[in-house]
């Protein structure tokens, strides 16, 4: 039996249908991220997990048990938002000791767990601050300590490094990944961003418009994408699609990632003009304009100097090439 366990998930507003039939299953223990673009539905399929929204249709199970019909509070989650929702007036330690100071918890229990979470998260120096003391770093760690006090079953993450810059970002990010592995718990992680789902994910769970489009960890849906949608989705830069017929193959569309073609001044398979480069010092990307498949991007590892204007010529790695029907899905091999 899972953790979460999903079947049937609906959910309208009204004649919209945002969510539209999701089944899923997370196992005990495993790091699930729902990504997808805005408006895919992911939020809102977190919210029904926590109960602050009713599923329309469908059954939402936590740890074998339905929970429907059971309030937030009794759901045994804790949820983490992309705002930090902090009490102003309450110290660091008054924020993280609330919800067991108010679930009647000994003032001593309080303080032991308190302490434990702040020594994980590096926040003891921190816990007699207010939050307008706290960098926007500092401030979501203590949201995430108030989330580990509760010893919840499962920990719900929306959004929650939307707010910092790129540095912090970072250092939270590998911080939540720590954590997951020395909880060991069950956590669910909402996110429109790639790499966040990449770097942090056991599972990745990929939505557009209220509907899963592929489930698996991340390498499988890097190398095996099952829809020119997912293929496009998932890596940055993201997949180059291709017209197949003027390369004078079968397939619809060819998908080609940027690092799997090669670049060249003398000679290649299709010619273009450099357009632009980004230099990034251990890696160059350089687009290419093309007469036939419009601006191509290319990964070069190490540093290039190719020029805006300069005619280049590249050449596909036909071994690591995606061929898609006309409706996106992937043709396999003997399919």
């Amino acid at each position: 039996m899972g953790a979460l366990t999903l079947r049937g998930v609906t959910k309208s507003f009204g004649t919209v249908d945002v969510i539209k039939g999701v089944d899923l299953t997370v196992q005990e223990g495993e790091f699930c991220v729902f990504v997808g673009p805005s408006g895919c539905g992911k939020s809102t399929l977190l919210r029904i997990i926590a109960g602050l929204e009713d599923a329309t249709a469908g059954e939402v199970a936590i740890n074998g048990r339905r929970v429907n019909e059971v309030a937030p509070a009794r759901r045994e989650i804790a949820m983490v938002f992309q705002s930090y929702a902090l009490y102003p007036h309450l110290t660091v330690r008054d924020n993280m000791g609330l919800a067991l100071k108010q679930a009647g918890v000994a003032r001593a229990d309080i303080t032991a767990s308190v302490d434990r979470a702040a020594d994980m998260l590096a926040l003891g120096p921190l816990l007699d601050r207010r939050p307008a003391e706290l960098s926007g770093g500092q401030r979501q760690r203590v949201a995430i300590g108030r989330a580990i006090v509760r010893r919840p079953r499962l920990f719900l993450f929306d959004e929650p490094l939307s707010n910092l810059d790129a540095a912090l970002r970072v250092a939270t990010r590998i911080e939540i990944a720590r954590l997951h592995r020395q909880l060991g718990a069950t956590m669910i992680y909402v996110t429109h961003d790639q790499i966040e789902a990449m770097t942090l994910a056991d599972r990745i769970v990929v939505l557009r418009a209220g509907k899963v489009e592929q489930v698996g960890a991340p390498m499988e849906l890097y190398n095996n994408p099952a829809n020119t949608f997912v293929a496009g989705f998932i890596g940055s830069p993201q997949m180059n699609f291709l017209k197949a017929g003027a390369l004078g193959l079968r397939s619809d569309t060819l998908g080609v990632r940027p690092e799997h073609i090669a670049l060249s001044r003398d000679s290649g398979q299709i010619a273009g003009t450099v357009s632009h480069v980004e230099k990034l010092g251990g890696e160059t990307l350089v687009y290419v304009n093309t007469p036939a498949q419009g601006l191509l991007t290319v990964r070069l590892f190490g540093e290039h100097d190719y020029a805006v204007d300069e005619t280049a010529f590249l050449t596909l790695d036909p071994a690591r090439a995606f061929h898609f029907d006309a409706g996106g899905l992937r043709i396999r091999e003997g399919g």
